[in-house]
C-alpha cells in the first residue's frame, strides 16, 4: 500500500460519513445507491431475478429465495438443492434479527459403530456417507412461510426457465463447469457432462431434470422434497450407493430457527450464527484484534495482517476444540465469544514472530478443507428489511452424485465429521456437523450492514478481514468487498496464501516473522467471494456492494410503472 493510500484510509476512519458513504482511493466500482430494494447475488441472473421478485411487491425473502433457486441452476458446482442453508433475517419494522440453521443432519443410522461393523475406518470425502438430508429446501420453506409474501411458483418460476430453457455460460461458469474428478460418480457425467468436459464462455447449458425437480416444489413445497415421489427417488438411488437413508431421515427433518450470538467491535455490533457453524470463530477473531491499535497500524500493513492471522490461528483452535452440533454437545458458546478470553488470548500473540503451533488445541492433522465453494447473497428491500443468505454443497459439486430425473448433486457436507468418539464433532445418527458456511450481519446506529464471504474455513477470517475493513479502516461496502485477502485453510503451522496485491515489502516483512506465504492472483477466489447490502434507516436509502470474484452483480430493483 502506497503512504497515499494508507493516509486517505487512516483519515476515512475517523470520519463516520466519509467513511460508510464515499469511496476510497483503488475502488473499482461504486456502491449501488437507490431507495428501491437491491439483490446483491454471485450471477447476475440471480440477482436480476431476485429484484425482478421485487417489483413485483416481493420483499427480501421472496428475493432471495428466487435469486437462490436461480444460483443453483447457473452455478451447480458451488450450491443447489442438494445442499445446506443458512440465513438472517433482520425485520426493518422491530429491528429484530431471526436467525435460521437449515443444516441437514445424518441419516439416523449412520453411527461409527455402523461404519465399523462394515469395515470402514475413514469417510471418503465423495463418498455416499457424507451425504446428509440436504436442508436447503426446508430452508426456503421455513423462510416463505414466516417472513415471505409470494408463493413458491412464482419464486421459482425464473430459475425452472432457465434450467429447461438453457443459458449461456458467463466466465467464471465456464472455468468451473466440469470437475474431472467426478465424471465416474453416479449420474454426473449424464447431467453436466452429456457434450464432453470443455464448456466455453457463452456455451448454452440446459438442465430439464432439475426445471422438472424446482416445478415439483414450486407445486408441493417442502413435502415434494421430503415426503413426496421425489423423496422415494432420493432414497431408492442413495441406498443403491451403500447408504443409511431412509424416507423417515427426510420426513422428519426439520430446520431450526435461532438467536444470532453477537460481539461488539468498536462501537459496531456484529453478529453471527451460533454452533454448529463456525461464526464462533469470526467474533472471537475481532474480540482478539480489538486488543490491537489496527487502525493505527495501516490497512494491510505487516503489522495488522500479523494479527489477523495470529488473532485467525487463537480463535479457530478453540472453535475446531469446542465446536459441533449443541443438540449433543454442551459448547461455550459465551466464554467463546467474551472480552475477557480475548485479553488472555491476545496476550500468546508476539509482533515479532508468527507462532506455527495452534493454542490451545492438541491438532495434529491438516484440516485443509475439502469444502471450499458456496454461494452468499444478500438482499434489500425497499423498507429496509434484509436477508443474509449463505448456501452450499461443501465442496464444489459435493459428491458429484446425481439421482436418475432429478438434475442435482447431493451435497458432502458429511465429510466434516470425526469418526473418533467422544469429540464433539464425533459422528452420530441425526447429527448435523460442524459447518463451515455462514450468514453475518453487523449495525451501528442508523447503520444496518448484512454481509458474508464465502469458501470453506476461509469464512469466519474474511469476515473479520470486512469488519476491519469497515470499521478500522473507513471502507464504504463496496471498497470492504474489493480489497486483497488473506486466507488459511488448516489449522496449523504458519502456513497460509493472500493474493499478491499485497505489497511485496509487506510479504517480506511478514516472511521475516516466520509466515510461509503462498501468492494467489489478483480477486483470486481462493480467498472468497462475498456481497453486501446496507440500510441507512435515517435517510431510508439502500446500499449494495458485489465482489469482482464472481460473475455476480448488485442489481437494484426498478420504480413501478403501473
Amino acid at each position: 500500500m502506497t503512504f497515499r493510500l494508507s493516509a486517505a484510509l487512516a483519515l476515512a476512519s475517523g470520519t463516520a460519513m466519509f467513511a460508510q458513504f464515499n469511496s476510497v482511493p483503488g475502488q473499482g466500482r461504486s456502491m449501488v445507491v437507490t431507495k428501491y430494494g437491491i439483490v446483491a447475488a454471485p450471477q447476475f441472473l440471480a440477482s436480476q431475478a431476485g429484484a425482478h421478485v421485487l417489483e413485483e411487491g416481493g420483499n427480501a425473502v421472496d428475493a432471495a429465495i428466487a435469486a437462490n433457486a436461480v444460483i443453483g441452476v447457473t452455478q451447480p458446482y458451488v450450491n443447489g438443492i442438494g445442499g445446506d442453508l443458512f440465513a438472517i433475517y433482520y425485520e426493518a419494522k422491530t429491528g429484530q434479527l431471526y436467525g435460521l440453521n437449515s443444516s441437514g443432519w445424518t441419516p439416523k443410522a449412520l453411527t461409527i459403530q455402523w461404519l465399523k461393523s462394515k469395515g470402514i475406518d475413514h469417510i471418503d470425502p465423495i463418498g455416499i456417507h457424507t451425504v446428509d438430508v440436504p436442508g436447503c429446501v426446508a430452508g426456503w420453506d421455513a423462510l416463505q412461510k414466516r417472513f415471505g409474501t409470494l408463493n413458491f411458483d412464482r419464486l421459482l418460476a425464473p430459475a425452472i426457465y432457465y434450467a429447461e430453457n438453457g443459458w449461456p455460460l458467463a466466465e467464471r461458469n465456464a472455468k468451473s463447469w466440469v470437475d474431472k474428478k467426478l465424471l465416474d460418480q453416479p449420474g454426473y457425467r449424464q447431467t453436466y457432462a452429456p457434450n464432453g468436459t470443455a464448456y466455453a464462455v457463452g456455451d448454452e447449458f440446459k438442465n430439464p431434470a432439475l426445471g422438472e425437480s424446482l416445478r415439483q416444489i414450486a407445486a408441493h413445497g417442502r413435502d415434494a422434497f421430503y415426503s413426496g415421489a421425489m423423496t422415494r427417488d432420493m432414497v431408492k438411488f442413495l441406498r443403491a450407493q451403500g447408504g443409511a437413508h431412509t424416507e423417515e431421515d427426510f420426513a422428519d427433518f426439520q430446520p431450526e430457527w435461532v438467536e444470532p450470538i453477537s460481539t461488539t467491535y468498536r462501537g459496531w455490533t456484529v453478529y453471527e450464527l451460533p454452533p454448529n457453524g463456525q461464526g464462533i470463530a469470526a467474533l472471537a477473531m475481532l474480540n482478539i484484534m480489538e486488543q490491537f491499535p489496527m487502525a493505527k497500524y495501516g490497512h494491510n500493513s505487516a503489522d495488522a495482517l500479523h494479527v489477523m492471522i495470529e488473532a485467525k490461528k487463537l480463535a479457530y483452535a478453540d472453535m475446531y476444540h469446542y465446536v459441533g452440533d449443541p443438540r449433543f454437545t454442551p459448547i461455550p458458546v459465551k466464554q467463546m465469544a467474551s472480552k475477557e478470553l480475548a485479553v488472555e488470548r491476545a496476550k500468546l500473540i508476539a509482533m515479532d514472530r508468527a507462532s506455527c503451533q495452534t493454542v490451545p488445541s492438541q491438532i495434529s492433522q491438516v484440516l485443509n478443507a475439502h469444502g471450499h465453494s458456496t454461494i452468499y447473497m444478500s438482499t434489500i428491500d425497499k423498507d429496509g428489511n434484509i436477508v443474509s443468505l449463505i448456501q452450499s454443497n461443501y465442496a464444489g459439486y459435493g459428491t458429484g452424485m446425481v439421482a436418475p430425473g432429478l438434475g442435482f448433486s447431493f451435497h458432502n457436507r458429511g465429510a466434516g465429521f470425526d469418526l473418533t468418539p467422544g469429540k464433539p464433532n464425533s459422528l452420530a445418527g441425526h447429527k448435523r456437523p460442524l459447518h463451515t458456511i455462514i450468514p453475518a450481519f453487523m449495525q451501528k446506529g442508523d447503520l444496518h450492514i448484512g454481509f458474508g464471504i464465502m469458501g470453506g474455513w476461509n469464512q469466519a477470517q474474511a469476515h473479520a478481514q470486512f469488519v476491519a475493513n469497515v470499521v478500522d479502516y473507513g471502507m464504504n461496502i463496496q471498497a470492504a468487498l474489493e480489497q486483497a485477502r488473506f486466507t488459511k485453510g488448516t489449522f496449523d503451522g504458519c502456513d497460509l496464501q493472500m493474493e499478491d496485491t499485497i505489497p511485496v515489502a509487506v510479504r517480506d516483512q511478514l516472511t521475516a516473522r516466520g509466515h510461509k506465504i503462498e501468492l494467489l492472483g489478483p480477486f483470486n477466489a481462493g480467498v472468497g467471494q462475498g456481497d453486501a447490502v446496507m440500510r441507512d434507516s435515517r435517510r431510508n436509502v439502500n446500499f449494495a456492494g458485489g465482489d469482482p470474484r464472481c460473475d455476480g452483480s448488485a442489481i437494484p430493483q426498478g420504480p413501478s410503472t403501473k
